[in-house]
């Protein structure tokens, strides 16, 4: 029995040194090579929904964009190492006063939940979303983390990535993107499925002339200065 035992535990410690080993070298990987598909890319292509997806690099994008979800989302990202315990109790006092669930997912933790994970909340997802936010905040960096977010980031019914938003919406590419353009497409997360960035309305709306501002002040204070090359 005890010898089962032992070998039914090291069996386990392997398995889970394996899949530690995995992750890493998946999380490594990643650093140079561009993600060739995410989960939610499988899902609508499933589902029968045509998937838009153009990669670009970071300095092929608009700063305004970057500027643009760091005003939104993460005020923070060049300041924190994954994690913005702030913002996380937060939302949890928000959560607790409120039915209606928010979270205080920094940019680092939606691009691991992104790149690597599937949509949905469990605490098997956001344990492993934690990990794999280590890792890449170890391995990658804060340029290629935001790169990373900026294409694979759901921004419509079978839109990804920041290129593909700027065709549909407006007709341009990434790299011209205007602030006020780069402010709409920020606004319409965390629900792009339900949003339109070119056609806002009421608090939506408001919101992006909101963000629009606030890209300004990212600019102004240097607030990105991670981003710099």
């Amino acid at each position: 029995m005890a010898r089962a035992l032992g070998w039914l535990l090291g069996r386990m410690l392997t398995a889970a040194l394996v899949a530690v080993l995995f992750a890493v070298l998946w999380a490594l990987a990643y650093r140079w090579l561009n993600p060739p598909i995410t989960i939610p890319m499988i899902r609508d292509a499933v589902a029968g929904q045509h998937v838009e997806r153009t990669w670009v690099p970071l300095d092929r994008i608009s700063p305004a964009m970057a500027r643009a979800v760091i005003g939104a989302e993460d005020s923070g990202f060049c300041r924190h190492h994954g994690f913005d315990l702030a913002a996380i109790e937060q939302a949890a006092e928000r959560n607790a006063a409120s039915t209606k669930l928010r979270g205080g997912s920094t940019i680092s933790q939606q691009t691991a939940k992104n790149a690597f994970l599937w949509p949905g909340r469990s605490y098997l997802r956001k344990g492993l979303e934690a990990y794999f936010t280590v890792l890449i905040e170890a391995l990658w960096g804060k340029r290629r983390i935001m790169e990373v977010y900026l294409n694979i980031a759901e921004l419509g019914p079978g839109v990804y990535g920041v290129e593909a938003a700027a065709h549909r919406y407006f007709a341009t590419t990434a790299a011209r993107l205007t602030p006020a353009q780069a402010a709409r497409i920020a606004a319409i997360l965390p629900q792009p499925i339900k949003r339109d960035a070119a056609d806002l309305h009421g608090r939506v709306r408001r919101h992006a002339r909101a963000i629009e501002r606030r890209i300004g002040v990212v600019r102004r204070d240097a607030i990105d200065f991670c981003l710099a090359l």
